[in-house]
């Protein structure tokens, strides 16, 4: 017969497995590129308003946002 405490670790593993699986379908991806990028060009415009346009900050800015876009763009 188990022990409590085996049991019990069982019990929580399989919850564990079962709770972090879900299925991604392509629009929850293409609503993640969405919301990424306009969450990157709102850094941006934040970065422009508080160090200038040609700043490193917003230069740092620049790069995430073309970067996250080209993410997208090589999934879609």
């Amino acid at each position: 017969m188990l022990k409590k405490g085996t049991l019990l670790a069982v019990a929580f593993g399989i919850l564990a497995v079962l709770g972090t699986s879900s299925v991604a379908s392509a629009g929850d991806w293409y609503r993640d590129c969405d919301r990424r990028i306009a969450h990157e060009q709102h850094e941006l415009d934040r970065a422009i308003a508080h160090y200038g346009y040609y700043s490193h900050q917003a230069e740092h800015e620049r790069h995430e946002l073309d970067r996250i876009r080209a993410e997208c763009r090589n999934y879609r």
